[in-house]
């Protein structure tokens, strides 16, 4: 199979998972705990605008990428976009308003997982570790928060739905970071050969 047409299949197979996150009966069961609405359905989706950005020839990724500004200002839409979608608030609003859910299924594609995966390449190993520390502490806070809270912060959820989503956020929290530390000690070499430094084109960068 052609490398074009590899791009295609797993293009499609990134949409497909896309529209199936979208069916009701997906929805309903992702939603229906708050583990699942947060540890699930939201990175998925982030994950399928990863996935499909990284499907897009190379110079359409360069040219999204100087359009945004360059790696920073992804980053940082990134990073913003998806605190929104970690807080209580947005879930009841996600759950409440068909308007917001729609919302929420456009916007962590193209907001979260297509400027993180623009930025990814540029990225060196100081700022993968931002973006890495960033998640994983925001992750375990948040889930501290959801433990040590007397009454529920989200109104669609229990408090004992609320309990379990924070201690799988902290258990998620630890893990994450033992892997990418343990990458930092294994990995570490072979991960920053393929950075490219923000703002020159790769290339410019070969030559």
């Amino acid at each position: 199979m052609c490398p074009r047409a590899r791009a295609r299949v797993s293009l499609g197979a990134v949409g497909t998972l896309y529209l199936l996150l979208a069916t009701p009966p997906a929805r309903a069961w992702l939603e229906a705990t708050m583990s699942g609405h947060m540890l699930a359905q939201i990175p998925l989706l982030g994950v399928v605008g990863f996935l499909a950005c990284r499907l897009l020839p190379r110079r359409r990724q360069d040219a999204l990428l100087i359009a945004l500004g360059g790696a920073i200002p992804c980053v940082v839409l990134a990073i913003f976009a998806s605190s929104w979608w970690m807080l209580p608030r947005a879930l009841d609003h996600a759950l409440a308003s068909p308007l917001v859910e729609a919302a929420k299924f456009v916007s962590l594609p193209a907001l979260v997982g297509l400027p993180l995966a623009l930025a990814w390449r540029r990225l060196g190993t100081i700022g993968r570790g931002f973006v890495w520390t960033n998640f994983i502490s925001m992750l375990a806070v948040l889930g501290w928060l959801y433990i040590a809270a007397p009454v529920r912060v989200c109104n669609s959820y229990l408090v004992d739905q609320q309990a379990s989503a924070g201690w799988l956020m902290v258990k998620l929290a630890v893990l994450l970071f033992a892997a990418w530390l343990g990458s930092l000690f294994v990995g570490g070499q072979s991960g920053t050969g393929g950075s490219v430094p923000d703002g020159v084109a790769p290339e410019t960068a070969r030559t």
